[in-house]
């Protein structure tokens, strides 16, 4: 049976001018056009532009009492899609989302077809919810969801959704038999396409996990991970070996952890992809990088910084020499920050030299190294010979050791500027990470110029942006006056943001230069609570200071900033 029957309603005509969308006059037009064309009304509303997909599934919500939803990667489940067979899907268009116990929500564009839906309670003895969505959305939910039925190459081969050229790849003609398979047209295809989603929907990682019964692929946007498709556990081996194909790694080796490199042609872009495979109890999972230069901020000036705190980054990166550290956790856009400064710097007369494992993006006029540990060119030693290079400035993806500190800081001493990052939680724990790797007091007063401690966070989509009046507590916590009404923003979600209300990020940043009362200070060999007191005591701006700032200024929540500050309280 069907769990939601319509109720008596309005006209749709009615309720349309009784709202002002449209005029009675209008209104006759439409109905002599409706019986015209032979389309539904509502259609025909779409199609002269009276309105839109979205106002439509939203008044027809309204109209029939029926719940709408905007339909998003994820939110189908693949395992309950073939209750309603493909050819019943496209000509009523209407798809199955998922079941919870005996009730199955079917996602529908006309909630008009109540033979459907009798149809599939009968065959399926399950009741039927149905759910309104956009022509749009039901249309591309159908073409992701059957897409790995027999016909599968037709699905897959389509040109628009799998554009992308492999720029190097193996040749070998005595790969074993799995390469055939690899190499087969539906697996490149599918290959493909989830490469050219992920891209375009612009992923920072791909998760290809095998489950046991289907593989699962994720794809991380803005921080957090997105259930993008879902498939036949079949499929994964082959998936696998093509992409160690495509990265020239072994594909009879499932035993051991591989990486990687893969450069591919995406819309006509050259694209790096990191690889990086791990076993599991059901097989191998890989994790993609993708490198997309287009995403890549390499302009300091575009970086979020507020123009006092940028006018004092750029002040220090025009020292002679010196060390000068950013901080942060994985993932926090420090490389970033320092890929930006050295491209400020990058001019004819400055020989510049980095040493990154690994070298995330390629940078003209720039010499580049890629540690190799496997060899013993670990980040030290490849400080020292570069510092036989003539070099002006150094970039260092990490100092890890003391050895390197000890190089960099040396260095950062006889006329070097040194650039590096550190895993600290905030600018003042660079200072006493370095005395705790056995870094004289001294050294570290005279070498350090600054650290910059930073976090990205996510901004409120700017399609469901909506206001908001927060409880007193959130007003204290923002540093705002307590009698008056703080108007504040979030986002309540959509389909362009996955319904997380967020789309996007932008970095915080805390600044920390070094003076002469803060050298003074770090002679003494100081705890990271008495920094942090002085620090305080001079008015310092804290990470969260600047995301409280962030929120006022309605580009983030206060949510979010306590999440990605949380472990600097």
């Amino acid at each position: 049976m069907t769990k939601y029957r319509m109720q008596p309603r309005k006209r749709l005509g009615e309720m349309l001018v009784h709202t002002g969308k449209i005029t009675p006059v209008q209104m006759v037009e439409m109905l002599r056009l409706h019986k015209e064309r032979n389309k539904p009304l509502g259609q025909v509303l779409i199609d002269e532009g009276i309105l839109t997909d979205e106002e439509l599934t939203t008044i027809l919500s309204q109209q029939l009492g029926i719940p709408h939803i905007w339909l998003r990667k994820g939110l189908v489940d693949p395992r309950i899609v073939h209750i309603v067979p493909k050819e019943k899907a496209l000509q009523y268009q209407i798809i199955p989302m998922f079941r919870v116990h005996n009730v199955l929500t079917l996602a529908v564009t006309d909630p008009n077809l109540l033979f459907v839906f009798d149809e599939i309670a009968k065959v399926t003895g399950l009741e039927v919810q149905p759910v309104l969505c956009r022509v749009s959305d039901i249309a591309e939910a159908i073409r992701e969801c059957y897409r790995d039925e027999a016909s599968i190459d037709e699905v897959l081969s389509s040109a628009d959704e799998a554009d992308i050229e492999l720029i190097s790849a193996v040749q070998d003609k005595s790969l074993s038999e799995i390469t055939e398979m690899a190499e087969g047209s539906p697996v490149i295809n599918l290959t493909n396409r989830i490469l050219i989603h992920a891209i375009r929907d612009g992923a920072s990682d791909i998760h290809l996990e095998p489950q046991r019964d289907s593989f699962r692929v994720r794809v991380r946007i803005d921080g957090l991970l997105y259930e993008l498709m879902s498939h036949k556990i079949e499929m994964h081996p082959a998936v696998v070996s093509r992409l160690k194909v495509m990265a020239n790694l072994d594909i009879a080796e499932r035993r051991l952890p591989q990486d990687g490199r893969i450069q591919v042609q995406a819309d006509g872009v050259t694209i790096d992809l990191r690889f990086s495979s791990m076993p599991t109890i059901h097989g191998e999972k890989v994790v993609l990088r993708i490198l997309d230069q287009r995403k890549a901020i390499l302009d300091i000036n575009k970086l979020g910084f507020d123009q006092t705190v940028l006018e004092r980054f750029k002040a220090l990166l025009k020292r002679p020499y010196g060390l000068f550290l950013a901080c942060g956790p994985t993932g926090s856009g420090k490389t970033t920050s320092l890929y930006s400064g050295i491209t400020l710097l990058n001019t004819l007369e400055k020989n510049i030299v980095t040493i990154e494992d690994p070298v995330e993006y390629q940078l003209n006029g720039i010499n580049q190294n890629q540690v190799k540990d496997a060899i013993g060119l670990t980040f030290a030693k490849y400080l020292k010979h570069a510092l036989r290079q003539d070099p002006d400035i150094i970039m260092v993806g990490e100092i890890r050791d003391r050895e390197t500190a000890d190089i960099a800081i040396q260095a950062s001493l006889t006329g070097h500027l040194v650039l590096s990052t550190l895993h600290t939680n905030d600018s003042a724990s660079a200072v006493t990470r370095l005395l705790e790797m056995g870094i004289e007091p001294y050294l570290i007063s005279s070498a350090l110029i600054a650290s910059l401690s930073q976090r990205l966070v996510r901004t409120i989509c700017p399609k469901c942006r909506e206001t908001y009046f927060p409880p007193k507590a959130v007003q204290k916590e923002l540093g705002a006056e307590e009698d008056k009404q703080l108007r504040l923003y979030r986002g309540k979600g959509c389909s362009d943001c996955y319904d997380s209300g967020f789309k996007g990020r932008i970095a915080i940043y805390e600044l920390l230069e070094m003076d002469a009362t803060l050298q003074s200070l770090i002679l003494k060999n100081p705890t990271i609570d008495v920094l942090k007191q002085h620090l305080q005591e001079g008015g310092h701006k804290s990470l969260k200071d600047v995301g409280h700032e962030k929120v006022l200024e309605g580009i983030t929540t206060i949510e979010e900033v306590r999440r990605a500050t949380t472990i600097d309280t």
